[in-house]
């Protein structure tokens, strides 16, 4: 199916800044400008984009969709990272059944699509000596089901290490060899390498400094490269990884990593709350990027991730919404709107622009995830895009409608969004999902978790 939208209030593109039509042809963007002609070299679809701004689809680059179901736990509300990795994830990770997988993927994708994410970074770690394939399976369904791109980053822990979660609920980690075979078979199921793939694959252990070893990293950092993936985990994240690295290995935590082979343009951790002026300068001379996860470090008092500093010294800078159970939310428009203001709050009213921290949210979420077809609104680039409804009352005193949603922030109404040229939202409905089920399955999920903690 072919579509020209057209009337838009503005469009968010640095190629054709005036634009208010864009026509999609064969999933990809055929054209972009002002009152588009309508006699199209093929039948399409008139869609009226009145009242809308139109953005690339935004791309969230970590998340843990299991912890979707996991939100506002009493017992970790006030507790630090490590604290509360043994109340929350870590208490429940043994009891998350396929089933209970699936519907917290599917809630978890329909708060990412509702907020106008078009691709999601999913940091899978659930994965321990005994689990199911299902359980990994049960992500990928809810992703085709609802029309999202994933990026499945496959989890791993081989040994219980000092991730005391691990060691108190008595989670038994796979061996190095279960790794490596388990993300074969990933591979040769789903991965598809492709510049605008709707299925990736990235090897990504659950903690560099906590549960790997510094054998198994580069084992894996070389099977990844063998095989043409790309490579994510958790760093710097609080400060007692620093410390551990220095403990474990008498070196900083962004020097060990290098040792393991973990730095590169292939490479981007989440967090890096805790990285100095020497980790920062490793990172851009590698090119090496950032999840920067605002509210889930705000959250869990981490910190501020330094991503000005980062984005002024080179290093790639995307966004992410880390799970919903540090974060209680899985809106990445959230991320942006916190990533604008906190940033400005530590550093002054010049130290972020709206247009930065959009680009960071889309386009540069796609080049950290290899999608380089992906992220923005060009000619030629694969049509993903969002169209966010401002003919509202809260939005109507906004002198600049463009960045509206941004400034504004949460509630939004996303009227339309496009994956690859295909409608994932019509007119304000998420096609393939019931929202009072999916609200029934949650509900009936969360009751299962606490019934068998």
């Amino acid at each position: 199916m072919n579509y020209l939208i057209q009337n838009a209030t503005a469009i968010f593109s640095a190629s054709h800044a005036k634009a208010t039509d864009i026509r999609i042809t064969d999933g990809r963007i055929a054209e972009l400008g002002r009152d588009l002609n309508m006699s199209p070299t093929a039948p399409e679809t008139t869609i009226n984009a009145q009242g809308c701004v139109i953005w690339p689809g935004l791309v969230n680059t970590h998340h843990h969709l299991a912890q979707s179901v996991m939100k506002g736990v009493p017992a970790g509300l006030n507790q630090t990272l490590g604290d509360w990795l043994g109340s929350v994830p870590y208490r429940f990770w043994p009891k998350v059944t396929p089933d209970l997988m699936y519907h917290a993927a599917r809630l978890g994708l329909y708060e990412m699509i509702r907020s106008g994410a078009t691709t999601c970074a999913d940091h899978h770690y659930l994965y321990h000596s005994t689990t199911p394939p299902e359980l990994e399976d049960a992500v990928w369904q809810a992703a085709d089901e609802l029309g999202i791109r994933l990026v499945l980053c496959r989890g791993s822990a081989t040994e219980q290490g000092s991730h005391e979660g691990m060691i108190e609920h008595n989670i038994e980690p796979e061996t190095l060899d279960q790794v490596i075979n388990r993300l074969d078979a990933t591979r040769k199921k789903h991965h598809q390498p492709g510049a605008d793939a709707m299925k990736k694959l990235v090897v990504a252990p659950t903690s560099l400094i906590h549960s790997s070893s510094p054998e198994g990293l580069k084992v894996q950092a070389q099977w990844a490269r063998e095989q043409g993936l790309r490579l994510h985990s958790h760093l710097l994240e609080v400060f007692s990884d620093e410390e551990q690295a220095r403990r474990k290995y008498g070196m900083s935590a962004i020097d060990y990593a290098e040792s393991c082979d973990w730095l590169g343009p292939d490479v981007w951790f989440a967090h890096l709350v805790h990285s100095d002026d020497h980790a920062i300068e490793r990172l851009a001379a590698s090119g090496t990027g950032i999840a920067h996860c605002p509210t889930s470090n705000c959250r869990l008092g981490s910190g501020i991730a330094p991503a000005v500093a980062m984005a002024r010294a080179g290093v790639p800078v995307s966004l992410a919404v880390d799970g919903s159970a540090s974060a209680e939310s899985g809106s990445l428009l959230q991320e942006l709107n916190l990533a604008w203001l906190i940033h400005r709050a530590v550093h002054g009213p010049e130290a972020t622009t709206l247009e930065t921290v959009l680009d960071w949210g889309s386009r540069g979420g796609a080049q950290i995830l290899g999608l380089t077809d992906v992220g923005s609104l060009e000619v030629g680039k694969a049509a993903d895009l969002v169209l966010y409804d401002i003919d509202q009352p809260r939005f109507a005193g906004v002198h600049d409608p463009l960045l509206a949603p941004l400034m504004c922030g949460e509630p939004v109404q996303v009227r339309d969004s496009f994956v690859q040229g295909r409608p994932v939202v019509k007119d304000g409905v998420m096609g393939n999902l019931d929202i009072d089920e999916l609200t029934r399955n949650v509900r009936s999920s969360v009751a299962k978790l606490l019934s068998n903690a």
